[in-house]
């Protein structure tokens, strides 16, 4: 078959027929799948089934330091706990606040409190008359509703294979009402891919950034490999050391938690940061909070051993994503790659898939997936303001369903694109 651009209009009203015919076939099935969000599998979450039984009645409930995890207190976690997840953060214990089961909530809260606070002795953004902040492009859609919620001005930069587009971010941040960006660093949603050492570097290094220019690095995915061979799994380089070197120990932030490594509604979250930020962070979370919930993390680091054993659970979780995002490489080269109307990404490991259409199609493919019965990420949703220029980008989100509806949706999905795609030819 010849690619739908070299096609005459007899040939695409052929194939108009035909992929009408087969999306109707599929649409009277009454299927109910969903690829919305990137949520971990029944078959992930029962890996972490044994962290249940780690704490009970008769278990000691003290951590190392002789606290009584059932009390009061602790504000940064206990040691047991800060060791666990300095090893997610690639960092040291004494580097780490553990916080409550959310990242999103920290990065939400350290937001909130450059706001009101400042940064490090700053003025505080919420006086200042504007405040704008960089997304790379395609990226996450919560980090961009925290941004909109809080009135930030969201300002769009590509996402290259190497991280963002440094040439423009450095470029952009000599306006110093630009106060920090977005980074998912490892396996990004929703591309997958890694930041390079060199692209690491420079945002530690940027001259021109404002003092209080703050780096969120929201490192989701760090030990989110589809292989637990080393050679099959991307490297970062890690932010503190990079900043440290280049004389702006400060500039970054480091979020994380095990949301996708043992309960999202149940995990443990922390962040990382400068001695100088977390004596900041400290003085306001002691305000707002007494400690968190330190019988989770006791039962956490103890499940995990502080780190140890997070190699062998994530390889279980490999093996059960590494099968689905398979699939879909293949149902894509197979029904889209001849007819070349899109690209798409090929991550090493954790939870999305870029896919890139048609311009103008991607709204008409969510749309006519979800008629079909299968829920897809909506359309835009990876750029601010949920406005993708170019009606492109749709994200994939392979964990959720089992194999066999996996490949199911995935036949919907792809029967959508080559369904928007040609109405749009053949309308012109």
């Amino acid at each position: 078959m010849p690619r739908y651009a070299e096609m005459s209009k007899a040939e695409l009203e052929a194939e108009l027929a035909e992929v009408r015919a087969r999306y109707g076939e599929m649409a009277a099935r009454g299927l109910k799948l969903n690829m919305a969000r990137g949520k971990p599998s029944a078959a992930q979450l029962e890996l972490s089934l044994p962290l249940l039984d780690v704490l009970d009645s008769a278990a000691d409930l003290a951590a190392e330091d002789g606290t009584d995890c059932r009390n009061y207190g602790v504000l940064d976690g206990i040691p047991e706990a800060k060791r666990l997840m300095a090893t997610l953060l690639d960092d040291e214990p004494e580097s780490v606040i553990v916080l409550g089961n959310a990242s999103l909530t920290a990065m939400y809260d350290a937001m909130v409190r450059y706001l009101v606070f400042g940064a490090l002795g700053s003025t505080p953004w919420g006086r200042l008359p504007e405040v704008k902040w960089l997304c790379p492009v395609p990226g996450y859609d919560r980090h961009f509703s925290i941004c909109e919620d809080l009135g930030i001005e969201m300002i769009p930069v590509p996402l290259c294979e190497d991280g963002p587009d440094m040439e423009e971010v450095e470029h952009l941040v000599a306006d110093d009402t630009i106060k920090g960006i977005w980074c998912v660093p490892k396996y990004s949603n929703p591309s997958g891919i890694t930041y390079s050492d060199e692209t690491v570097r420079r945002l530690a290094a940027m001259e021109c950034a404002a003092p209080d220019f703050r780096i969120f690095w929201d490192n989701a995915y760090a030990v989110h490999h589809f292989s637990d061979d080393p050679a099959e799994q991307d490297i970062v380089l890690d932010i503190a050391e990079a900043c440290r070197e280049a004389g702006n120990p400060d500039r970054y932030l480091k979020f994380g938690s095990t949301s996708k490594i043992t309960f999202p509604g149940a995990g443990v979250a922390a962040l990382a940061a400068s001695p100088a930020n977390i004596a900041e962070i400290k003085r306001h979370l002691g305000v707002q909070a007494i400690g968190h919930d330190k019988l989770n993390q006791l039962r956490h680091a103890r499940f995990l051993e502080e780190g140890a054993r997070l190699p062998e659970h994530m390889a279980a979780h490999g093996a059960l994503m590494g099968p689905k995002f398979e699939l879909v490489e293949k149902k894509l080269a197979e029904e889209l790659a001849e007819a070349d109307i899109a690209t798409w990404t090929s991550p090493r490991g954790g939870y999305f898939v870029s896919f890139e259409g048609p311009a103008g199609t991607a709204r008409r493919t969510v749309e006519l997936a979800r008629e079909a019965g299968v829920t897809m990420t909506g359309a835009g949703a990876t750029w601010p303001y949920g406005d993708d220029p170019a009606d492109s980008n749709i994200r994939i989100a392979p964990s959720l369903p089992p194999l066999e509806e996996l490949e199911e949706a995935m036949d919907v999905f792809t029967c959508c694109v080559k369904l928007a795609a040609l109405e749009q030819l053949i309308e012109g």
